[in-house]
């Protein structure tokens, strides 16, 4: 059993609603992040990490490729970084626990087509995650990566 599976088993065991699967979206040390729109009704003009949820026996990867898509206009294969995954739990407008599945993705040589769901994207360097209105926990993520992706000593 792969390590991805393993998480998804846990969070079934852990009684979790929903799975999200989410972006580090990445090129050269900066990371993308989204703008929701003014009038979504969960955490409306918030920053973000594209993301989404899954969909039912929906792969991980296979949704991330789809969110990607949706969110940002995407196509093709997504290429994730080997050895990153970060997870986080929260509640969803509804009252549901989700529990969101962040890879890293090197940023393709696409342009950023957003969906009506977002209204503006950005381009940032985690050192500078405190200007933006994102959760803590994306923060969180987003310094994860940093250190990851920073070649250690």
């Amino acid at each position: 059993m792969n390590d991805l599976q393993q998480m998804i088993d846990e969070a079934r065991r852990d009684g979790i609603g929903k799975l999200v699967v989410g972006a580090v979206v990445h090129s050269g040390g900066r990371v993308l992040i989204l703008r929701r729109a003014g009038d979504d009704e969960f955490l409306p003009g918030i920053e973000e990490l594209p993301s989404g949820g899954l969909e039912d026996q929906e792969d991980p990867l296979t949704g991330l490729a789809r969110e990607l898509a949706e969110e940002i206009g995407w196509t093709g294969p997504v290429t994730v970084d080997p050895g990153f995954v970060a997870a986080f739990d929260y509640t969803t407008g509804s009252g549901r626990t989700a529990r969101q599945l962040t890879f890293a993705v090197p940023a393709p040589d696409q342009p950023v087509r957003l969906s009506a769901e977002h209204t503006a994207h950005r381009w940032i360097h985690p050192a500078d995650v405190g200007t933006t209105d994102v959760t803590p926990e994306t923060a969180q993520t987003i310094h994860a990566w940093a250190q990851h992706s920073t070649p250690q000593a």
